[in-house]
């Protein structure tokens, strides 16, 4: 069944209530931030308020990852101790720039889940794309670790990187967005865009969803569960879209069972790649259905 990580909720790591109640809007994931929405005086009180968190919620069927800072910072080691043991779904890496950190991390979280008497590889990596040079290494990034199942973009930091700032049309992210893609793809793991920080322009957030869901992006990190409602719908299959998906396939089918190696529906030839695009809209359309019950 596909995997849906259609919207990726932001939740301060230092907030017990949004720790307690992050799951109960819908998302299917959240990510509990140990890094940048921490203040540095309070980065030891969080990582230990997310250590119990983890250890005692029950965030049931949503996806549980845990932002750490990066392992260059006073702070990073810790939270990998901690957190590794609390046995999130997965660490998201920020500020990823080479495959030597996603190395780096994978060799540290090893070593911890040894020690703890854990199976190596329970807890899984994302790795956050925020700079110039992260992006011309995603491919190598994306390959990296056995462990990894996704990278995302950072958008606020890449665009400061290149000296710049965020505009409506997104063109100065076009790029960015299309390189993490490709290499997400060719690495068989999920693409997650950035944030849209402005919760009050329902229609230019819209927009920006419609944007990565062409482009191919499996979903988007999000800040206010008043934007989950929104990723979800652009991202579910209409009725219209499965009932011609499911006709597509039943007439692949029937071709096959006639030994032809020709298939038509409607006048119009079908190959391979239109089966396949058809194949995914079901198994979306059968993972949200499943979400949803």
């Amino acid at each position: 069944m596909e995997k849906l990580r259609r919207t990726m909720l932001f939740v301060p790591g230092n907030n017990p209530g949004m720790l307690r109640d992050a799951h109960i809007y819908g998302a299917d994931s959240i990510m509990i931030d140990l890094e940048d929405s921490v203040s540095v005086n309070e980065k030891d009180a969080a990582r230990l308020l997310v250590y119990h968190a983890l250890k005692t919620m029950d965030y049931g069927k949503t996806e549980v990852l845990v932002r750490v800072n990066a392992l260059n910072t006073p702070y990073g080691r810790e939270d990998y101790e901690a957190i590794v043991r609390a046995k999130p779904d997965a660490i998201r890496m920020p500020k990823t720039e080479t495959a030597q950190d996603v190395v780096d991390a994978d060799a540290l979280m090893t070593k911890i889940e040894q020690d703890a008497g854990m199976e190596v590889g329970t807890v899984k990596l994302f790795a956050a794309i925020e700079s110039a040079k992260g992006v011309l290494n995603a491919q190598q990034i994306a390959t990296a670790s056995s462990r990894l199942i996704g990278i995302a973009l950072g958008a606020e930091d890449f665009v400061t990187d290149l000296k710049t700032n965020r505009s409506p049309e997104g063109i100065e992210l076009l790029t960015a967005r299309s390189l993490i893609l490709f290499a997400a793809r060719a690495a068989g793991i999920d693409a997650v865009d950035t944030v849209f920080s402005n919760v009050n322009d329902e229609e230019g957030f819209a927009n920006e969803v419609k944007l990565i869901k062409q482009l191919g992006f499996d979903g988007k990190s999000i800040i206010n569960p008043r934007q989950i409602e929104t990723v979800h719908r652009l991202y579910t299959p209409t009725p219209e879209e499965t009932a011609k998906a499911a006709r597509i396939l039943e007439a692949s089918e029937e071709a096959a069972k006639r030994g032809s190696g020709v298939v038509s529906l409607n006048g119009k030839m079908i190959d391979k790649p239109v089966v396949t695009r058809a194949q995914r809209v079901l198994a979306l359309a059968d993972a949200v259905k499943a979400r949803v019950e």
